[in-house]
């Protein structure tokens, strides 16, 4: 699979995780089809953004302006969740490449406005990183 598809996916499990607060791997077994199997990137958003959603929130919450998390739609803070988690602890992946594909979803999945937001988000997420390194 595609690590596109398997964004997608993980957007899919983590966006039911939130809601229904139910375990990585049965959000993932949700999103596939029938006799297919998780990859291991997919497996590693889900578990990884889970795991480590503490630091991924806290980071996020530094960075909204004017916002804070549960204001935010759920397909908006669960991309945001999701790419803070790959440009924080996904090393081979360059952060550029991990925000466009957040851009990419939100446009997808957001609405109107979420690709613009998302984009202004991680770009002060990215900015942070940086200075941090």
């Amino acid at each position: 699979m595609k690590r596109s598809e398997s964004r997608k996916k993980a957007l899919q499990a983590i966006f039911q995780m939130d809601l229904s607060d139910i375990a990585p791997d049965e959000a993932i077994t949700n999103v596939l089809e029938e006799g297919e199997k998780p990859d291991d990137f997919l497996s590693s958003i889900v578990f990884g953004t889970k795991e480590h959603q503490e630091e991924i929130d806290s980071t996020l919450k530094s960075h909204l302006e004017k916002w804070s998390l549960d204001r935010l739609g759920t397909v908006d803070r669960t991309i945001l969740r999701m790419t803070v988690f790959e440009m924080m602890f996904v090393e081979e992946i360059p952060v550029n490449v991990s925000m466009n594909e957040a851009i990419e979803l939100a446009k997808t999945f957001g609405d109107d406005k979420s690709s613009g937001f998302i984009n202004a988000v991680l770009s002060k997420v990215k900015t942070t990183i940086e200075n941090n390194a």
